[in-house]
């Protein structure tokens, strides 16, 4: 019943945004106030706006309260992992339906929890993720776009503890994912990914000469390289403090850069 009414919320206009704010940074989504009416000619004619399909999600029960704001706004957020796992089950659906994809992630994501691999992650990111993202009318392209990505393929609750931006140290981890402590006798590798955006512009290249280059010469573009070292010295930093506060002695950490929906270029650090 959850999954069919986060599909009713995700075929409204602008429906599927809203569940990808929920999904984004601490997992809250602020309206001004929850929607009191929803008769059937509210449904058939109410302007569909965030705060409308956000209120029902919380009656439906797949939002939560949290509070309000300073400025007298309703906080809502997912309110456990396995609300959270329908909201990424239904973006995956919406974005890589057919059955070949599915089996493809399936594939990769294990290849990369179990190997520290990221390399066969990217290329399908690359090849059928950003064909998705680049045709669709979204309102965000940034590093938003790119961690929603990677939290879509990656996510497993049967395994990790997945945590998308955890404070510590006065910031923010993009994405961490900690083997649980009953599941740590399985084959599978305590991650952190720190991911950063660049526009082909801002390289002064075009879609076309992004994608002709190999990633080792993005990587060595200023630019790229400046990013790669942002993020790497931000997941040496939070690493260090995920391997303290949960006594981790493998995190293997990640920069990952991707230049506009065209390429991915990520180095181990």
């Amino acid at each position: 019943m959850d999954r069919n009414k986060l599909t009713y919320i995700a075929r409204l206009p602008h429906g599927e945004a809203l569940l990808i704010d929920a999904l984004s940074g601490d997992d809250v989504v602020t309206i001004p106030q929850l929607a009191r009416r929803f008769g059937v000619q509210d449904m058939l004619n109410a302007v569909k706006d965030q705060a409308f399909m956000a209120s029902l999600l919380y009656y439906f029960g797949v939002l939560t309260w949290v509070g309000l704001t300073p400025f007298n706004e309703c906080v809502l957020k997912i309110p456990n992992l396995v609300a959270k796992s329908l909201y990424v089950e239904r973006l995956q659906e919406s974005w890589l339906p057919d059955y070949e994809d599915r089996l493809r992630i399936q594939r990769v994501s294990k290849h990369f929890c179990q190997t520290g691999d990221l390399q066969p992650l990217c290329d399908f990111v690359e090849q059928r993720y950003f064909q998705v993202l680049s045709n669709r009318d979204y309102r965000w392209s940034n590093e938003l776009a790119i961690k929603i990505a990677f939290l879509t393929l990656l996510f497993n609750d049967r395994l990790y503890m997945m945590v998308s931006e955890l404070e510590m140290d006065r910031g923010y981890v993009d994405l961490s994912l900690i083997v649980r402590p009953d599941m740590r006798r399985f084959q599978a590798l305590d991650l952190l990914l720190e991911f950063k955006y660049l526009s082909p512009k801002d390289l002064e290249l075009t879609g076309e000469q992004a994608r002709e280059r190999s990633r080792k010469q993005l990587a060595a573009l200023p630019a790229v390289a400046a990013k790669l070292d942002e993020a790497a010295e931000q997941a040496r930093r939070y690493g260090a403090t995920l391997r303290e506060r949960y006594g981790l002695t493998d995190l293997r950490a990640f920069a990952v850069v991707a230049i506009g929906f065209e390429r991915v270029v990520w180095r181990a650090v």
